[in-house]
């Protein structure tokens, strides 16, 4: 069962339950609030007070920043028998077609994240500009895809569920419209 996804009927009632618990504790999910917990522990709070919180009740979702990044690893490196990503082959042959040959055999495309990669001025531009627009769209939307989208949905707000439908639509312009500009040949 640990080597395979688990089915939208087991994932999905486990997330539920996982975000009634929060809700009940008083608690918010999302990933971007952990920024700014790491940018208040750096310092940051000295510069402006947008920083200045209090860490300590914002310790356990640090708690799900270590998690994530040790499931994600032992998920990589100790529950996946194949290392290839499973996307659709057709999407594999677009990307291959715009200069990304590691598509389905990677999880991040090494033609953008690999050390090789940093030589080329263009993926730092890239990397820059990307960096730029999630950070500032996550604070100018007051939150990432996954607190918009899992938490505030499961709250009912619908601040979280006009972020979400921008974020499709986004994803949708990005993929379709842009991301053929920037890779294009």
């Amino acid at each position: 069962m640990l080597y395979q996804p688990w089915p939208w009927y087991v994932a999905g009632p486990l997330i539920a339950i996982l975000m009634a618990l929060l809700i009940l504790m008083g608690k918010r999910f999302g990933m971007s609030s952990n920024l700014e917990t790491f940018c208040s522990i750096g310092g940051a709070g000295k510069f402006t007070d947008y920083f200045k919180v209090d860490i300590k009740s914002k310790r356990w979702n640090l708690l799900v920043v270590l998690g994530s990044v040790i499931g994600g690893f032992l998920g990589a490196h100790w529950l996946s028998p194949n290392p290839t990503v499973d996307i659709s082959p057709k999407t594999v042959t677009k990307l291959q077609e715009l200069g990304f040959d590691s598509a389905g055999k990677a999880y991040l495309p090494t033609e953008l994240f690999s050390l090789e990669s940093l030589s080329d001025p263009k993926v730092w531009i890239i990397l820059l500009i990307a960096g730029f627009l999630v950070g500032f769209g996550t604070r100018y939307a007051g939150g990432c895809t996954s607190g918009h989208a899992i938490s505030g949905l499961s709250n009912l707000q619908r601040p979280s569920l006009i972020a979400v439908i921008g974020f499709f639509i986004g994803g949708l312009i990005m993929v379709h419209l842009l991301f053929p500009l920037i890779f294009g040949s």
